[in-house]
């Protein structure tokens, strides 16, 4: 039983309204899908990045675990890894070890006939989901619309939106679609806020204090995720909880946010930070140090290693990554009450809907 070269596509998905965050402003969204086959059984990875992960899987890494076993994922991870020691590992070859990883990892279980989750062993069949997306190009209607769906439409009790709008320079406005959001949402439901890394220090602080009137209890990048000393002292200020992580592309980077004291929730992407195998060790390294982990974006991929983590918070139920693996799969999961049960189905329980998603592909 030998791996057989893993075939590599590339997606472009235009948004369905102009996004941005605090920091950066976009129309599409480009998904990179890594397919990795022994036998008559597939697996099925992918990530969100620029069209060259793409080029990178296929040209780099593909040939690295073509005709090895598909079972020994730690050995073929650990081969992709020591691969891009002079390339670089951050960005483009992390994300693409990450979809081979995650492709990995569906196709051992689909090979034992086994869902995901029940190959890693479940901590909670049920998996806590939080609805995020609030743009700062959404207008209030627009924005009052999207957290009333979650909220009261699909029954999920905690959501988030962007501040920071243009590197912070419109807190006014930032704290007024706070307050449309806690109104939206009423007063029992868990509000959050993302930064993306917008403000300076003391500007946070001045921030936070003003979003603890409305109950925030999320803040998330109040400045950026590099300023490890800037996010200690945010969270020492602040009663919320202060949260980073999401651009952390190993093991290191994410051990060096902890040890700062940097954050009370450890944000972790499976899609960026060397797949599936990286993460379970990021959440045993922050369970060692008494933190709970959020799964960043890209809910399918995570929902299954989700459930086998006994200190995960929650999973990002991200706008724009809900919508492509909506159309792109069948088999996604429904967050209607809160939560995903990942369970069900063999591998992470996906079947890529190849001819229906054509129109989309680029590479």
């Amino acid at each position: 039983m030998k791996l057989h070269r893993p075939v590599v596509s590339v997606y472009t998905v235009p948004t369905d309204a102009p996004e941005a965050d605090g920091t950066l402003a976009w129309d599409t969204t480009t998904m990179v899908i890594a397919e990795v086959t022994t036998g008559e059984e597939t697996g099925t990875g992918w990530t969100y990045g620029p069209a060259a992960v793409g080029d990178f899987l296929t040209e780099h890494l593909a040939p690295l675990v073509e005709g090895r076993s598909p079972l020994d994922i730690p050995a073929l991870h650990e081969s992709m890894c020591r691969s891009v020691r002079n390339t670089g590992r951050p960005g483009i070859a992390a994300c693409a070890i990450s979809a081979l990883d995650i492709a990995l990892w569906d196709l051992k279980a689909r090979l034992l006939e086994l869902p995901l989750a029940r190959l890693l062993g479940v901590a909670r069949e049920r998996v806590p989901v939080y609805g995020s997306g609030g743009f700062t190009t959404y207008h209030d209607t627009h924005l009052a619309a999207q957290l009333n769906g979650w909220v009261h439409g699909q029954g999920i009790p905690r959501v988030k939106l962007k501040i920071g709008e243009s590197w912070g320079r419109a807190v006014s406005r930032d704290l007024s679609r706070v307050q449309t959001a806690r109104q939206v949402i009423g007063p029992d439901a868990e509000l959050y806020v993302d930064a993306n890394g917008a403000y300076t220090r003391k500007q946070a602080i001045r921030v936070g204090h003003a979003l603890a009137e409305h109950g925030v209890g999320w803040f998330e990048e109040p400045v950026s995720s590099d300023d490890l000393t800037g996010l200690r002292l945010v969270r020492d200020a602040l009663v919320c909880d202060v949260t980073a992580g999401e651009y952390g592309y190993d093991l290191p980077y994410l051990a060096r946010m902890i040890t700062a004291g940097a954050v009370d929730c450890l944000q972790v992407d499976a899609t960026r930070c060397g797949g599936l195998t990286e993460f379970l060790r990021a959440a045993a390294l922050a369970q060692a140090h008494g933190l709970e982990v959020s799964a960043h974006c890209a809910p399918h991929a995570h929902a299954a290693a989700a459930a086998a983590i006994p200190n995960c918070r929650h999973i990002e139920w991200f706008h724009d990554h809900v919508r492509i693996e909506d159309m792109f799969f069948d088999g996604a999961l429904d967050p209607t009450g809160g939560t995903v049960s990942p369970v069900a189905g063999l591998g992470h329980g996906l079947t890529l809907l190849t001819e229906q998603v054509e129109e989309y592909r680029v590479a």
